[in-house]
């Protein structure tokens, strides 16, 4: 009887030690990602909506394109610049930085947007 209950309390140890550091990291995850500022903007019938979007230094701001034609979302300075966008596809930037960023659609350069990170 020792015998089998050593074996299993030196496999039972093991199982609930990882048991508890596999649900503490899953934990600090969870809070992780839900610290994340996210934001949204919509590409739709050739505007980008909202034109200005105003966001906390560390928002990751998503472009989505809704329209039926390619789009891209380039910034004027540089900072940023997607690839050209189709149907449903999407392109996300983090701002580190505080300021105004505005951004324009390469292939459409009377679509304007510009994000204000404060």
């Amino acid at each position: 009887m020792t015998k089998k209950s050593v074996c299993l309390a030196s496999v039972a140890l093991p199982v609930a030690i990882a048991l508890l550091l596999l649900a503490a990291s899953s934990s600090v995850t969870a809070n992780a990602e839900s610290s994340a500022a996210t934001a949204a903007v919509k590409i739709d019938n050739f505007v980008f909506g909202p034109q200005t979007l105003t966001v906390p230094v560390g928002t990751t701001v998503v472009w989505t394109n809704s329209d039926d034609i390619p789009h891209t979302s380039v910034s004027t300075e540089g900072v940023f610049k997607s690839k050209v966008l189709d149907t449903d596809e999407k392109f996300s930037y983090t701002f580190t930085k505080p300021g105004t960023y505005p951004y324009y659609c390469t292939i459409h350069p009377k679509m304007t947007g510009k994000v204000v990170v404060q």
